[in-house]
Formats: structure tokens, C-alpha cells, sequence
């Protein structure tokens, strides 16, 4: 087994019908930008009813139809926001308690400490997160996954992991392992991933590896570490 092996994403996700939400942080193969991608997933009709929006630098999941929503705690929030130096990426509302706490001094870790896996039992889907953080012109980055302990929910295990920037190297974490009833949370640490120079041969690659069926929308963005500037893609299934 080869534990330093870089994955194709597309090899880790085609064929599997439900990888349900997922993060990618990483730096291009030129060493010259950050990378962080963000995808949704659903199943249900009120998981579907989702597009991506980006405003101001940040980027909400937000209702496609607004009329037929029936849920909007678990499905609705901010995915992606800058605090200072420091970009956010998640899958839920603990965004903004990243964020919170980024703003009053305090850390990654220490904001997911009030958090857990979501109360929609028999599944508990996993909090997934990252973090990365500018610096000195290049960058270090998180990820952090809070996961049930056990079939019925009664306490959260908490998993950090913390990466140095490598040209061409991204990690790759996810809710699920596949589809089921309930459905099996990731394992694991986060896994190793290709990270190309181009952003749309990246975007294409993930989002055509993605099941037809079940995705929702994705979003990329690579950031210049030399000048900061950033570009980003969006597609969304329901257009």
C-alpha cells in the first residue's frame, strides 16, 4: 500500500451514486495558488430544491424554489466565507461559528468544539469543514469532521487534521461513504488528491465524476498567493 499515492478525484468518485456533501483544499500543481472546491449533493426533494449563490465573496446555499421548501435548517446557510487571512469552507452552519470565533481571537478547533454531527438521526451526517490560512505568501490549511459515536447518536467524536501546502496535492473529505439506509459516514482521514493548474479542467473533471442523479452544485475557486486575487466557478443542476 502506498500512503503517499495522489488520487484522480474522478477515480474516487465515479460509480459511487452518493458521496453525499464534499471539501477539497489544496495547492495547484505549480505551487502558485490555493485551491478549495465545495459540492452538494441530495436525495430528497428538499435536499434537491438547492442552487449555489456567491455574493460579496461569500457563497450560500440558497432555495431554487422557494415555495417548495420544506426544511430549511440543515440545507440552507453560508458555505464559504473570508475572515482576514483566513478562508471558511463548510458544510453547514458552522461557518458562521468559525467565523465567530475567528473574530473574537480564538481558533478552528476551538469554534468546533461547540459543535456536532447534524440531528437528523438514523443518518447523524457528519460537520465537515475546512480551513485555510495565508500567510507569508503561501498557506497552511484544516479539516475537521464531527461524527457520531455510535448507531444511536448519544455523543460526537471530533477529528482535526492539519495539512502543509504542497504544489499538486489536495485532501479530499466527504459526508458519506456511499448511499444506504442509514447512510455510512466518511472514514478515515481525508484522502489525497491530484490538484491540477487549471480550474476548469478541475471544476469539469469534478463535477462530471459527480452521479448525474444526486448532484446538486459545485463550486471552485483558486486564489493567487502572490497577488491574493482570486477566480471562482459555480454550476448549478437547477438552472
Amino acid at each position: 500500500m502506498d500512503i503517499y499515492k495522489i488520487n484522480d478525484i474522478a477515480e474516487l468518485i465515479e460509480g459511487n451514486s452518493y458521496v453525499g456533501r464534499g471539501i477539497v483544499l489544496g495547492k495547484s500543481a505549480d505551487g502558485t495558488k490555493a485551491v478549495s472546491a465545495y459540492f452538494i449533493m441530495g436525495r430528497s426533494a428538499n435536499s434537491r430544491n438547492r442552487v449555489f449563490t456567491e455574493r460579496d465573496g461569500v457563497l450560500f446555499t440558497e432555495p431554487f424554489d422557494a415555495s417548495k421548501v420544506e426544511d430549511p435548517s440543515l440545507i440552507i446557510y453560508a458555505a464559504l466565507r473570508e475572515y482576514e487571512n483566513k478562508l471558511i469552507v463548510t458544510n453547514g452552519d458552522q461557518t458562521d461559528t468559525i467565523y465567530e470565533y475567528l473574530k473574537n481571537g480564538k481558533c478552528f478547533k476551538c469554534a468546533l468544539a461547540t459543535r456536532e454531527f447534524e440531528p437528523d438521526g438514523p443518518n447523524f451526517t457528519p460537520r465537515i469543514s475546512g480551513m485555510i490560512t495565508f500567510e507569508d505568501g503561501d498557506f497552511t490549511y484544516e479539516m475537521s469532521i464531527l461524527k457520531s459515536a455510535d448507531a444511536e447518536g448519544s455523543a460526537c467524536n471530533r477529528y482535526t487534521f492539519s495539512f502543509s501546502a504542497l504544489p499538486g496535492l489536495g485532501h479530499f473529505i466527504h459526508t458519506y461513504v456511499c448511499d444506504g439506509n442509514p447512510i455510512p459516514t466518511f472514514q478515515g482521514e481525508p484522502e489525497r488528491v491530484a490538484i491540477p493548474d487549471c480550474i476548469d479542467c478541475f471544476t469539469d473533471k469534478l463535477w462530471n465524476a459527480l452521479d448525474a442523479d444526486n448532484k446538486i452544485s459545485l463550486y471552485v475557486r483558486y486564489t493567487d498567493l502572490a497577488t491574493g486575487t482570486s477566480e471562482s466557478r459555480l454550476i448549478n443542476k437547477n438552472q
